[in-house]
């Protein structure tokens, strides 16, 4: 389970450090892919094909499955851990998530997030968290 949060940058050339915690349980080859509430998700090979698998049994006919694949799948890309802990992110995932220099890498259990910094302090205020809690019962929490 991934968990944490960690603030690195994103070089010139687009790379980015994986905190070592998290490279130990993603292995040397992972995929990231465009997420939710703008950021980038990040999974490792197995979780991957979990939700491909779980994507490739959506039926065709509907609209929504259709644009649904489309968005995770279209925007992935396998990434490599080079020598110095660092991926390179592709322009067009860091395009999406708004990342251009200072990054925030966060656990969420099966899945990493990548953050632009700004995206991150605003998405994630806390102030509500006792409604929110309320709320959550009706999902077995």
């Amino acid at each position: 389970m991934f968990m944490g949060e960690y603030n690195h940058t994103v070089d010139a050339k687009g790379r980015l450090i994986v905190p070592s915690k998290f490279r130990e349980q993603l292995g040397d080859e992972f995929v990231v892919t465009k997420g939710l509430d703008g950021c980038l998700f990040v999974y490792e090979n197995s979780e991957w094909k979990a939700l491909e698998d779980k994507l490739h049994a959506l039926p065709l006919t509907n609209a929504n499955a259709r644009k649904f694949s489309r968005f995770f799948l279209a925007g992935a890309t396998a990434c490599e851990v080079d020598k110095q802990g660092r991926i390179l992110l592709p322009a067009v995932l860091r395009d999406f998530a708004g990342i251009e220099k200072d990054a925030v890498l966060v656990g969420v259990g099966s899945r990493i997030e990548i953050w632009a910094r700004d995206r991150w302090t605003e998405a994630n205020s806390y102030d509500d968290m006792e409604e929110i809690a309320e709320n959550m019962e009706g999902l077995g929490i």
